[in-house]
């Protein structure tokens, strides 16, 4: 198998999990509330050598909102979490020289920096897109991971950088009930309903050079991060790891079948390792060409006959029907959406 799985436990308690864990106790809640379900205790986190699996991770989440239900608890969360004192991961992403090497980071480098969540960069001539992946099933905690992210990648760029970089913030999920949140942490540039977790900025800021770097200490700690990732999938959970082998065969797809082979596995373990990542087969190869699709639309100009196109339909009539069936949107429908969305961003 390649990539990481759910109930791996990999992830050290007191990196990313123990800011999580020093908000909620800085309330007053007690600590053995908090672990509940988590298979941690707090020795074991004082000692160094706890680890969790996501699953634990998602847990312990679940348990933080429902013990401290407040809204800015995600946004707090994320702008605490970057770069962090993780060791080499948070030297590499402290050391960045420009936003394109620190967006390296989170999307080569996921199983150390944030391993609940995958990233993929889409970059043009105008604009950069760092997309949000579900790594691991997140189920009822994906949106709090996801502000949580997002509010951590703005954060730590503001930090970098020396200044407040304009980003768009697209999400997936509906406009909440306490939008004011959102515009406090992130600013009022935000998308809901969008088909994709999503940050979106002007092309000119990816390469401009940052205060304060390092080329050395970010070589080093480049190296130095590299022999704790998977060598098979590059940091990946086996979730993100299938999605992009999906994304290099859009036109052809393999099936789950074909999909398994070269993994050394059945099918029928192929459909039980998705289904423990809050997944199938099918779902992800849905996900992959509306992403793609999007991408195409939003971000490339192209007609929604030249998607078609590009993922092998013939009959415009099944792409249509299978395109509403992913997004709930017909694809002129969507074209409008993104068109108003891209305006809105970046002006004329």
């Amino acid at each position: 198998m390649s990539g990481y799985l759910t109930d791996q436990a990999f992830i050290p308690a007191h990196h990313q999990p123990a800011v999580l864990i020093d908000l909620i106790h800085d309330q007053g809640i007690e600590l053995n509330r908090l672990l509940r379900h988590t298979g941690l205790f707090q020795e074991q986190i004082l000692s160094g050598e706890a680890r969790l699996s996501p699953h634990d991770w998602l847990q312990l989440i679940h348990n933080a909102r429902r013990l401290f239900p407040d809204p800015e608890l995600s946004f707090r969360y994320g702008q605490r979490l970057f770069p962090g004192h993780y060791g080499a991961i948070s030297a590499l992403l402290g050391n960045a020289g420009n936003l394109h090497e620190a967006l390296q980071v989170f999307t080569g480098f996921s199983k150390l920096v944030f391993p609940l969540l995958g990233a993929h960069l889409t970059i043009t001539d105008r604009h950069l897109c760092l997309q949000w992946l579900d790594s691991c099933g997140n189920g009822s905690e994906h949106r709090f991971v996801i502000e949580a992210a997002m509010a951590g990648l703005a954060s730590v760029t503001r930090w970098l950088s020396g200044e407040r970089l304009p980003w768009a913030f697209q999400f997936r999920h509906a406009r909440p009930s306490y939008p004011e949140q959102y515009q406090v942490h992130l600013g009022d540039t935000l998308y809901f309903d969008g088909h994709l977790d999503a940050m979106i900025l002007p092309r000119r800021y990816l390469e401009t050079s940052w205060p304060g770097a390092s080329a050395i200490a970010w070589q080093a700690a480049k190296q130095q991060c590299k022999p704790y990732l998977d060598p098979q999938a590059g940091g990946d959970s086996f979730r993100i790891y299938l999605y992009r082998q999906l994304q290099q065969h859009l036109a052809s797809p393999p099936s789950l079948r074909e999909m398994a082979s070269p993994l050394q596995c059945s099918p029928a373990t192929l459909k039980r390792r998705l289904n423990s990542q809050g997944c199938h087969y099918q779902q992800l190869l849905d996900d992959a060409r509306l992403h793609q699709a999007i991408h195409w639309l939003q971000f490339h100009g192209y007609s929604t006959e030249q998607v078609a196109r590009q993922l092998n339909f013939t009959d415009s009539t099944n792409f249509r029907r299978s395109f509403k069936r992913w997004s709930g949107l017909t694809p002129a429908a969507c074209q409008r959406a993104l068109a108003a969305t891209m305006h809105s961003v970046f002006p004329v």
